[in-house]
């Protein structure tokens, strides 16, 4: 399907307000949507179901289905640059309802994380903000095009449903991928601005930040898995930030669902901090609103993939044969926003341990907010 047909089909769907999906996986080519052929809600109940998931940060909540079965599948391999020189890196020109008491509020929110870790409440703890942004665009579709345009290496999103809203997003971070039996996740944590090279210095506070996560993801997955394997830590670029990266990877056992490694991972260190549960409450009763589905997870569930094994010269009829099985891709909702009219609430955070410095902290989450406001 040429990208203006594809284009098309999504936004008289919008126009009719049923619930889509469209997506591009980091580094393809190939941009996918499900539109879905009425307005029902459907909630996923075991993760067995097939389809697209859009799942909250509060696992006490539902995640959100977009069914295979009741809904039309559409594709294109390029993408039309939507106005590509109206986007920048840096400071966008644009208004934001940022008063003082949301920097002051924050400030303490960390500061309170802080004296927690240090009382020995907890470990780590992710606490973030929302902030609202006007915007003039009158396609929201053309939002979509430029996160496509400028985040390559990002899972880029837009999610519709008229009973949940409208979000876009480019998370860099994968929760979880399961490919018939392997398992593989990664531990994402640290930030700072990418100035033109990757060769840069990290500081025990993001080092630590990041280890925190290795461990526990590690530790929680060996009792589900066969083997487990860690790759070396690397610093990776994702738009205009840096973080420190590791990949987790692993054989699960037969016994395991998928339904039990979400609910051992979700909400991970990275979004929510450790203890889970403890960490969890904090950020409940202290952050000053509701995250909804940021720092949740979406992605494929159960997405069926029909694939070729290496050819065999001891049997040439191998070269044919080919297998069905059943892939889940998840990705953690980070660098998102949700427009309501002529609003852009943009939602980021950061992770605090006890060598966080408050305004730090605070300076972070405004270069978070740059992934979302340079292509407003």
């Amino acid at each position: 399907m040429t990208s203006e047909d594809f284009f098309d089909n999504i936004q008289q769907h919008y126009n009719r307000q049923l619930p889509f999906v469209a997506y591009r996986k980091p580094n393809e080519a190939e941009v996918k949507a499900l539109l879905q052929k009425d307005d029902s809600l459907n909630y996923v109940k075991y993760f067995t179901e097939n389809g697209f998931v859009f799942a909250p940060f509060d696992d006490r909540e539902h995640a959100v289905l977009i069914p295979i079965e009741n809904s039309e599948g559409v594709k294109t391999d390029s993408v039309i640059p939507a106005n590509p020189n109206s986007y920048r890196e840096g400071i966008p020109s644009i208004e934001s309802e940022l008063l003082s008491d949301s920097k002051e509020h924050h400030i303490s929110l960390v500061q309170s994380g802080i004296d927690a870790i240090t009382s020995g409440y907890f470990q780590k703890v992710v606490v973030s903000r929302k902030e609202t942004v006007n915007y003039s665009e009158a396609n929201s579709l053309q939002l979509f095009k430029r996160l496509l345009n400028a985040y390559t290496s990002a899972f880029v999103y837009c999610w519709y449903h008229p009973k949940t809203g409208l979000w876009l997003g480019a998370t860099p971070e994968t929760f979880l991928k399961i490919d018939g039996k392997r398992l593989s996740t990664m531990a994402l944590a640290g930030t700072q601005v990418y100035k033109g090279t990757l060769d840069v210095h990290w500081e025990d506070k993001e080092k630590a930040e990041q280890q925190f996560v290795t461990d526990y993801l590690e530790h929680s997955l060996k009792a589900l898995t066969e083997r487990i394997y860690l790759s070396e830590t690397k610093t990776v670029k994702a738009g205009n930030l840096l973080h420190l990266q590791t990949n987790i990877s692993g054989f699960l056992k037969e016994d395991q669902g998928i339904d039990r490694i979400i609910s051992v991972l979700h909400p991970t260190p990275a979004v929510c901090g450790l203890p889970k549960n403890t960490t969890k409450q904090f950020i409940l009763e202290n952050e000053n609103y509701k995250r909804e589905f940021y720092t949740g997870f979406l992605g494929e569930l159960n997405l069926k993939t029909t694939m070729s094994p290496r050819s065999s010269r001891r049997n040439i009829e191998d070269r044919a044969y080919t297998m069905t099985r059943n892939t889940t891709q998840l990705f953690v909702n980070l660098r998102c926003m949700q427009l309501q009219e002529s609003k852009a609430i943009i939602y980021v955070g950061g992770g605090i341990t006890k060598d966080s410095v408050p305004e730090n902290e605070w300076q972070e989450t405004v270069n978070k907010s740059l992934v979302m406001k340079n292509i407003l």
